[in-house]
């Protein structure tokens, strides 16, 4: 095993790699392309599509902190537009366009390869442990790439989703529900409370509901803070959830973790330096 922190360390590090496919325009382009309506449609369906057509019910409980009507408001309709194989293969198109106009020449990289080598021995390492993980079993039914950049967003979306599934169980341990779990992620300062009730379409008043049925637990104050006891219900859940991830990365250790983190942490900056990412796309994802 390696220290849950460095699982921790490593995720973040390689993240942007991943994460730019819900932000560049590409993907959404692609979407549109294979039939999907314009705007948040083609998030919900290509994130759901390695589980096949499910409804609207099982992407709610995988997703876990959408608002449901948001999710009922284009799926089911989706797999009406457009098959799940080909919302995939949409998907990957887009992202392999993102890579290629944000890396330049730089995807075909000696560098980016062996980062590609290491982040895939994790990913199937995570895949020797799917169970209780709905939404990354899915995705790791999926064939591999066979393009290096494609490999590494595809690793990285795996251990994501391996990880977002052990926080998602976290979370539900520790009592919290998708709307309370927003609503502590903006207690810890991460991101604004407005642009985490946007993004996932949220009423004000069910956002302050969640707020006061957390203050009067003790986990937040009037203004929506973190109370002590609030701030270490936190920190068990993220510690909790870099230990459930930690598993993935055992089969690179201490060593291959490092190499890869210095290996991408290039790649993540020029990712991050496009423009795709930050609290400006964050809003106008949500619109």
């Amino acid at each position: 095993m390696v220290e849950p922190v460095v699982a921790r360390k490593t995720w973040r590090t390689l993240e942007p790699v991943h994460g730019v496919v819900y932000f560049a325009p590409e993907p959404a382009e692609e979407y549109e392309r294979a039939g999907l309506a314009p705007g948040r449609m083609g998030y919900f369906a290509s994130r759901a599509a390695p589980m096949g057509t499910p409804p609207a019910e099982t992407v709610i409980a995988a997703f876990f902190n959408f608002n449901p009507a948001l999710v009922h408001s284009v799926i089911p309709a989706a797999w009406t537009l457009a098959d799940p194989v080909r919302i995939t293969e949409a998907r990957r198109i887009g992202i392999d366009r993102t890579l290629r106009r944000i890396l330049g020449d730089s995807v075909a990289s000696p560098g980016l390869a062996r980062a590609a080598e290491l982040a895939r021995v994790a990913a199937e390492t995570a895949c020797e442990r799917p169970e209780g993980r709905p939404l990354f079993a899915g995705h790791a039914a999926l064939a591999w790439p066979d393009h290096p950049h494609l490999v590494l967003w595809h690793a990285q979306t795996l251990l994501r989703e391996f990880r977002g599934d052990g926080h998602v169980a976290a979370l539900v341990t520790h009592g919290l529900s998708g709307i309370e779990a927003l609503v502590t992620h903006a207690a810890s300062g991460d991101l604004p409370a407005e642009v985490l009730r946007a993004t996932r379409a949220w009423p004000a008043d069910d956002w302050a509901a969640a707020v006061d049925g957390l203050r009067g637990r003790g986990i937040v104050d009037a203004d929506g803070a973190f109370t002590d006891p609030g701030r270490a219900l936190r920190q068990t859940i993220e510690d909790l959830t870099d230990t459930l991830a930690a598993p993935a990365y055992a089969s690179l250790g201490d060593d291959g973790c490092a190499e890869l983190r210095e290996l991408v942490r290039d790649i993540s900056k020029q990712i991050v330096a496009a423009g795709d990412f930050g609290v400006a796309a964050l809003r106008a994802a949500a619109e």
